[in-house]
């Protein structure tokens, strides 16, 4: 039977991909971070219809959302190396193409994937956002980003967590692809392990129990998040 199938093969590829957990962690927290910032200003762009720059951030979230992102992360690893050799050829400058960690690829493709993704979440969450809380703000002298800080954040942010948290998990499964350009994350290692040994199928189940057990603590995270947010605009509520 355990020609066929050797459940103790599991154990072992877990045992074995659980030193690359911190790699794949790395990039979902670093594209996550830059992801927000990113979104959050190219939601301002749509919210407040600036000219020209509303319009770029459509076609750029259009173009990230409905391209997959393999094909991203090899426009990334492909990219970026052709725009340094012009760089180099135009002003004489000397970029090092071979030194750039495979890593770095996988920062610019998935942070810019994943600020498409954010910045709609977080335009839906300012929308959201009563009108005339704002005009509220505004009638008592408040600035832009004094309203900004003190009225539509606070509340949007209840509404955006559950969305971005969403995005989050999506964001830890789909590092899976980063090995496709040599990281050797956790997809890499499982990779390596089940070619080694022939267990393709028991180390994959390993991987993603795994997989399952990161997307469950950060469900998780996220519901508790959102309860201390509810929590604060209840206690807001009951005040006013």
């Amino acid at each position: 039977m355990e020609n066929i199938f050797k459940p103790s093969a599991i154990l072992e590829g877990i045992k074995g991909i659980i030193p690359n957990i911190p790699i794949t962690l790395e990039i979902a927290v670093v594209a996550a971070i830059i992801g927000i910032i990113l979104g959050f200003i190219l939601a301002l762009f749509r919210v407040k219809k600036l000219p020209v720059l509303s319009q770029l951030a459509t076609l750029y979230i259009s173009f990230m959302r409905g391209t997959p992102l393999l094909v991203q992360i090899f426009l990334s690893y492909y990219g970026i190396p052709v725009m340094l050799n012009i760089l180099n050829y135009r002003f004489g400058t000397a970029f090092s193409i071979n030194k750039i960690p495979n890593m770095v690829f996988v920062y610019v493709a998935f942070s810019l994937n994943e600020a498409a993704y954010m910045a709609e979440a977080i335009r839906a969450a300012i929308l959201s956002v009563d009108r005339k809380d704002i005009e509220a703000a505004h009638s008592i002298g408040m600035t832009g980003g004094q309203t900004m800080r003190r009225v539509i954040l606070p509340q949007a942010m209840i509404v955006a967590i559950p969305n971005l948290g969403n995005s989050v998990i999506s964001l830890v499964k789909s590092t899976s692809l980063a090995f496709t350009i040599g990281v050797m994350d956790m997809m890499g290692r499982a990779k390596v392990i089940s070619g080694s040994n022939m267990r393709f199928f028991e180390v994959y189940i390993g991987l993603a129990l795994l997989y399952w057990v990161m997307c469950i603590i950060i469900e998780f995270v996220v519901n508790k998040l959102e309860k201390k947010f509810n929590i604060r605009e209840r206690k807001v509520v009951q005040n006013d």
